[in-house]
């Protein structure tokens, strides 16, 4: 919702302003006029949001947002515009900001409050319903029961509701809109030992909006068909309570199965749960959502989570709604209808769609080739059956969770977003309110995406081994109502064609090029001053050079043009060219006037200019370019707000903070918000460097190769670095022995050392049994002075749950069980003079994996003898995966399981 972003940005800037630099009273009291206005608009949404008020047609509900969603932005844009020139004079002068520069925006605000109230007075003196949330009703049910791949599914669930346990249970099926779910409740509900087993069954659909009255009636009705003793006609005259007392009395002392569908709200189960008596005679409760919290509250056992149809699967689906029982079709379509299948993402409810849709044309190669190259449009056309589905849970999500979930329209098809990037993303945007409990905007960002994933709309492509998650991405149904919504809701424009010129620019903050590529010109014609937001996926070509193919690197020289185009955004906020063929001969100075910007994502030549401290609000920090050494400016310490510096696979040397007097004013020494640092040079690593960034979570560390054989050997003191979490090291094999010169702090979790050479491996075992919290250690491309590696029988690593190795000299491993207490996971790649693993990591309880990747035979004999041993013994919990790509079969005759690929390292 682009005007409760629009809100929460505007609450977060009037929040954040330098008070010391509003003297005036008179300034003060028009300021917070502003944000008494901003925090009412904030409380009609979010109050419209939760239902608390009755329903108001769609019409209204754009109509207030809209006038909330222009106020809000309008105010935000003079707030800024009139702080940034504030600032930029005060620098050279004593000022201070006049209030009466502040009048119009507090009237203008005062004006549009009324019109709101004025709005909602209207509604309820005529009885309209006020909640914003009246939308059509969707089902998630395919129209029939015709969907291949829902065997294994309907095989659990109905061995679920089988099962011997004579307590009432209940069942969840949860997985996203159109997957299927209804469908797969319906199989299980009509399968004949189902109906055998259970002397009544009912089916009541809930949806977003619950009614008690109507789901105990749906209930009723489908007793009344089982029994003769129910009479239907007094159903009238009972109330709520009523109907409810009934259907527990007709439900008493029966085995039932009840299937509640499409429940959304862990408070509705809690309403409907106490209707149903558990008699101990195995009745069972089966429920279908979208919302994994939902399935997790109901069943905390195991929800059964549907997953997307396999290509097969999928291609099979469309054949039967196109082609019938038999699936007769034409062998010449076969290519391009699998490559439709493979468009739609395994998807039932888009698949159906498509398939109604191929149904109703000539079946022709070229039809259904055309088919293949619009079904985003094919798809937009049948908006009724296909986006208002996934719309539904879009419309049932909180507020601070849409424009999160909008932002997805600013990425590229099936783009794989880091999640850490996500969330700084989120941060930058102001989409983020700080939380009442303490946590961190980075905390809340967390969960927000925890939040849009268990609701099933944004996917977790990659986790790591503990859950975290390593990169996202989205449907493309999904993406394309994102899309429709983000431009229908003024949240983000987003270019994918080539634009035509333009005769109003887009009356939007947000901006996304996705197409091929465009001309400076173009961009400018399409862009507001007032943009605070642009996403470049293309190419920025300049007028003087030709239209370049995206295969060839454009290197941007110093051109008047680009300073022309980044100078008209002064109140630019995230500016993130992600298109990784777009790189500047050397860092744009004109960017560095931008004072509002809080990311910026850029590749470029060179170091970093001393002017990078202009930028006061610069919170993200992500460069990366050609030069394998990068000076960071001495001033880049008065950038207090900054929270990540990340450059990429560069080694970045960061001087030591001095106090010194510059125009009058010290420099700060240290940067309290830092908390990530990707690519800090070895030569930095120094006392003063660390004490300047003690709030660092994040850290890594490479030795610049130029260095060769010059690297001094000293210590490196990090057990000032109290929060540091995470930690790599990139070395050089000519780096002596870096292992005794570490000095860790205690709050380590995660450890990664890579390229080091000439040091004992007990020397490993020391540092890591000295980290009481270390979660994950990996170590890789290691070259030690002995290729055996021994633990005592008083060593002992805690609290490790991951251990990695890569192609490490690694011959001879002796440990125990006793050594790993909780080990979970054991990763081996390229390790090909390991003789074997211990046979005694079998007796480890905790352990759930060990993964070979390209290791010598006898290592894999041996995990299969350690897997053997578990399960003769009856431990089936420990999963041994070999996965080998030598070209040469192996003569050990083993049967090799492919790695599944579900965990990341």
């Amino acid at each position: 919702m682009a005007a409760y972003s629009a809100v929460i940005s505007l609450l977060q800037t009037l929040e954040q302003r330098n008070t010391k630099l509003i003297i005036q009273n008179q300034t003060a009291k028009a300021l917070e006029s502003i944000h008494a206005t901003a925090q009412y608009f904030h409380d009609v949404l979010e109050e419209a949001s939760y239902n608390r008020r009755p329903t108001f047609d769609p019409e209204k509900t754009k109509s207030l947002e809209e006038v909330i969603r222009v106020a809000a932005t309008d105010a935000e844009d003079v707030v800024e515009l009139k702080f940034g020139q504030f600032i930029k004079v005060s620098r050279w002068t004593f000022g201070m900001l006049p209030h009466w520069d502040l009048l119009p925006l507090v009237e203008k605000m005062d004006t549009t409050k009324k019109q709101v109230m004025e709005i909602l007075e209207v509604s309820v003196d005529l009885g309209i319903d006020t909640s914003f949330t009246s939308y059509v009703l969707v089902s998630d049910q395919l129209g029939d029961d015709v969907v291949h791949g829902l065997d294994d599914g309907l095989e659990i669930i109905v061995n679920r509701l089988t099962g011997p346990s004579t307590d009432l249970e209940i069942v969840t099926i949860t997985g996203m809109g159109g997957i299927g779910k209804t469908t797969l409740a319906k199989k299980a509900y009509d399968h004949f030992p189902i109906r055998y087993r259970f002397d009544i069954l009912a089916w009541v659909t809930v949806s977003q909006e619950f009614r008690g009255r109507n789901v105990y009636l749906q209930a009723l009705h489908c007793i009344s068909k089982q029994k003769d003793s129910v009479n239907e006609k007094d159903y009238d005259k009972m109330d709520e309570s009523e109907l409810a007392d009934l259907l527990q009395k007709n439900l008493k002392h029966r085995r039932y199965l009840v299937v509640v569908d499409d429940i959304w709200r862990t408070d509705v189960w809690d309403r409907i749960r106490r209707i149903f008596p558990n008699d101990n005679n195995g009745s069972r409760i089966l429920l279908t959502t979208r919302e994994t919290e939902v399935a997790m509250y109901a069943d905390t056992s195991s929800p059964h989570e549907m997953n997307l149809l396999t290509l097969e699967n999928g291609w099979k689906l469309l054949c039967h709604k196109v082609f019938g029982p038999k699936h007769d079709h034409p062998h010449e379509l076969e290519d391009t209808g699998k490559e439709i299948v493979k468009k739609c993402q395994g998807l039932p409810l888009t698949i159906s769609v498509i398939a109604g849709h191929l149904c109703k044309m000539s079946r022709t190669l070229e039809g259904w080739k055309d088919v293949a190259r619009t079904l985003s449009e094919v798809i937009a056309t049948h908006s009724d059956k296909c986006l208002e589905v996934v719309g539904l849970s879009y419309h049932h999500l909180p507020n601070c969770l849409k424009p999160c979930f909008l932002s997805m329209a600013g990425f590229l098809e099936d783009f794989q977003i880091d999640t850490r990037r996500l969330i700084q993303l989120w941060i930058a945007e102001g989409f983020i309110k700080s939380s009442e409990g303490g946590k961190s905007l980075e905390e809340v960002a967390a969960d927000y995406l925890e939040d849009l994933i268990s609701r099933n709309l944004i996917q977790a492509r990659k986790r790591r081994f503990n859950g975290e998650i390593k990169t996202c991405g989205i449907h493309d149904l999904l993406r394309d109502f994102c899309l429709i919504e983000a431009e229908m809701t003024k949240h983000m424009h987003v270019e994918r064609t080539y634009p035509t010129l333009q005769t109003q620019k887009h009356n939007v903050r947000r901006f996304s090029f996705q197409a091929l590529s465009y001309s400076v010109d173009d961009c400018c014609k399409l862009l507001p001053p007032v943009t605070k937001s642009i996403y470049l996926f293309s190419l920025l070509n300049l007028p003087y050079r030709p239209r370049i193919k995206l295969e060839i690197l454009p290197i941007y020289r110093r051109n008047p043009v680009i300073h022309d185009f980044f100078s008209r955004f002064n109140l630019l906020r995230v500016l993130a060219i992600l298109n990784t063929n777009v790189m500047f001969r050397s860092f744009p100075l004109v960017i560095t006037k931008l004072f509002h910007l809080r990311y910026l994502q850029i590749q470029f030549d060179g170091d970093i200019p001393e002017s990078i401290s202009e930028l006061q609000k610069l919170q993200f920090l992500i460069c990366s370019g050609y030069p394998e050494n990068v000076t960071l400016p001495e001033k880049i310490w008065m950038m207090k707000n900054l929270k990540c510096i990340s450059l990429a696979s560069r080694a970045t040397y960061l001087p030591s903070p001095r106090r010194e007097s510059i125009l009058n004013k010290h420099l700060v020494t240290w940067m309290p918000n830092l908390e990530g640092f990707f690519g800090l040079s070895y030569a930095s690593c120094t006392n003063e460097v660390f004490s300047g960034i003690p709030n660092l979570k994040r850290l890594i560390i490479r030795v610049p190769f130029s260095l060769g054989n010059r690297i001094p050997y000293r210590p490196m003191d990090m057990s000032s670095l109290g929060k540091l979490e995470a930690f790599k090291f990139y070395g050089l094999h000519s780096l002596e022995n870096p292992i005794k010169s570490f000095v860790f702090p205690t709050s380590l979790r995660r450890l990664s050392l890579t390229w080091l050479k000439n040091f004992i491996w007990e020397d490993i075992s020391s540092t890591v049994i000295m980290l009481p919290h270390l979660e994950e250690l990996k170590l890789k491309r290691c070259r030690a002075w002995y290729g055996e590696w021994r633990f005592s029988d008083k060593d002992k690593v805690r609290s490790l749950k991951l251990l990695l190795l890569r192609s490490v000299n690694l011959r001879h491993l002796e440990a125990s069980s006793d050594n790993f207490p909780n080990l979970k996971h054991l990763v081996l790649k390229e390790c090909n003079i390991l003789e074997e693993i211990p046979i005694d990591f079998g007796e480890i309880c905790t352990l759930e994996s060990i993964e070979l990747h390209d290791c010598s035979a006898t290592a894999e004999d041996s995990a299969r003898e350690i897997e053997q041993e578990q399960e003769d013994m009856g431990n089936s919990s420990l999963k041994v995966y070999i996965h080998q790509r030598r070209n040469q079969p192996s003569n050990r005759g083993l049967v090799r399981t492919p790695f599944d690929g579900k965990l990341y390292y």
